[in-house]
């Protein structure tokens, strides 16, 4: 297989044409096209998908006002995580103002990767059953709840197979960062500017250890470990468990703030009270559309990103009190959006499924995360039910690659990364800077939100944008003072006061 028989693609490859993404408009100054790509690289002659693209092109003007013009320095290339997310609107983060430096000297560029929304789309499941309604969430689930849960792992897995077919193995890290420099070579850049955001710096990471002397800056924002004997059993044990750090801090500020949402002046009794919401909506969904299943997925958002806890402290306070109605808003699934939620999911577990080995006896995850769940039993069990499909996967796994650049080829590249990281802990990123020689970590000291590029601490952006417009890095580490916890919000003083029943 020849790594680099894809980048003589031409600018042609690259059609833009229309002015809108998934039924929904876009500025002017955003254009969309097709990028067409191997199916197969080991047959780059043979059939070819499109991938969708967006750019908007650099704006040129003094991010100060002034009149001087800002020189190009080509395109800054997005892709936002998952495996299964868009990076389509990425252009529109141009409009806010903390883009718009990098907005006047790059062409800002998204894309879909292979599989996801018009991008050779995967799906393994009617979306018209992919919501559920309300539904259980055990912390502690019983031996039967988890028969069934296998028994749906499997059927999820065969539909994968039975839909896609032979197709199915053809999307795996390793072939979007073999897209990702097609996608260079049809941008007319000679080396790639690239910003990875969780997911994404794993496969970025494979592209520079592919492809050192087609890159010219890239940032891994909330790195991934990359370690192959992490890859994905392992790292997802990691997660769990860090989920459980970034939960206690979620609590601790409630505590914190018990004046406002009345949940108790300790992190235990904001525990109990969630579990007196858990159990209560297990016996009455709220709303008819909230359950147990639904205040989890809500709830694990505050492990990725802190500006959710005034809302979720809001809506689990505002519950107990009596109005379901802020958690009914917050938590309850949005038909119109099924089908776009098992896309996303189908090549979640496309990906991760095909990347590399994973355990296939059942007993084996039962041993490991009964064993976790003591400790961590906040999101376990529910990221066992979501990466269980790979058990019984039935498309070829790959073994991973080393990712890791000893000098030579690759310029320096910056790594973004917060301590409490829960989503992608902060092991990872350590590891990714021993590996890629002449590599910068920026750590956001005590701190956990995920994805942190264009984010509130200005010291952790001052470095992103020194290094993106200048090729300046910090050495080899640099700290920075964490960004301020959340308020309440107005709102939730004004509907603070009175204590949950118990």
């Amino acid at each position: 297989m020849s790594f680099g028989s894809i980048s003589h693609e031409a600018h042609s490859t690259l059609a833009i044409a229309m002015n809108r993404i998934g039924g929904k408009s876009l500025p002017g100054t955003v254009e969309c096209g097709t990028l067409r790509v191997p199916l197969d690289y080991a047959r780059p002659d043979g059939k070819r998908i499109a991938l969708t693209v967006s750019r908007a092109r650099a704006t040129g003007k003094d991010p100060d006002g002034g009149t001087r013009e800002v020189p190009r320095q080509g395109a800054l290339v997005h892709n936002p995580g998952g495996p299964g997310a868009t990076g389509m609107y990425f252009p529109m983060m141009g409009a806010l103002p903390e883009w718009k430096r990098l907005a006047a000297a790059y062409d800002l560029v998204g894309y879909a990767p292979r599989g996801v929304g018009r991008s050779a789309p995967l799906s393994c499941t009617d979306p018209g059953t992919f919501f559920e309604g309300p539904a259980k969430a055990p912390v502690h689930p019983t031996a039967a709840y988890k028969r069934e849960r296998v028994a749906r792992a499997e059927a999820y897995a065969r539909g994968c197979a039975e839909r896609n077919g032979d197709a199915l193995r053809h999307y795996n890290s390793l072939n979007n960062a073999r897209d990702l420099d097609v996608l260079r070579a049809a941008l007319g850049e000679d080396r790639l500017t690239f910003l990875g955001s969780s997911y994404g710096t794993y496969f970025g990471a494979l592209y520079a250890t592919l492809f050192p002397s087609h890159v010219r800056r890239m940032v891994f924002d909330s790195a991934v470990n990359p370690a192959p004997e992490r890859i994905w059993y392992r790292n997802n044990l990691d997660q769990s468990a860090a989920f459980e750090d970034r939960w206690a801090d979620f609590k601790a500020w409630a505590a914190r703030h018990d004046d406002v949402y009345g949940l108790g002046g300790t992190a235990l009794e904001v525990q109990r009270g969630y579990e007196r919401a858990r159990a209560r909506l297990a016996r009455e969904p709220a709303g008819g559309k909230v359950g147990p299943r639904q205040l989890q997925a809500a709830f694990l958002g505050v492990g990725y990103y802190d500006d959710h806890w005034p809302h979720r402290a809001h809506a689990l306070s505002a519950y107990l009190k009596g109005d379901p109605a802020p958690l009914v808003e917050q938590a309850q699934e949005h038909p119109e959006a099924a089908a776009e939620a098992e896309n996303a999911r189908a090549v979640y577990l496309a990906v991760e499924c095909n990347d590399a080995p994973w355990p296939e006896d059942w007993a084996v995850w039962d041993r490991d995360n009964t064993r976790l769940a003591r400790r961590a039993p906040f999101e376990t069990w529910d990221n066992v039910w979501t990466n269980l499909p790979c058990a019984y996967w039935r498309a070829p796994r790959r073994r991973p690659l080393d990712v890791r650049a000893d000098g030579g080829g690759l310029p320096p590249t910056l790594i973004l990364a917060a301590e409490r990281d829960a989503a992608t802990p902060y092991a990872g990123a350590l590891e990714l800077h021993r590996r890629l020689a002449g590599s910068a970590l920026v750590t956001e000291r005590d701190a956990g939100s995920h994805g942190l590029a264009g984010g509130p601490n200005t010291c952790v952006h001052g470095h992103l944008e020194a290094y993106l417009l200048d090729g300046r890095v910090p050495g080899r580490r640099a700290w920075c003072a964490p960004h301020p916890e959340p308020e309440p919000a107005p709102a939730d003083r004004r509907a603070g006061r009175d204590r949950p029943a118990a």
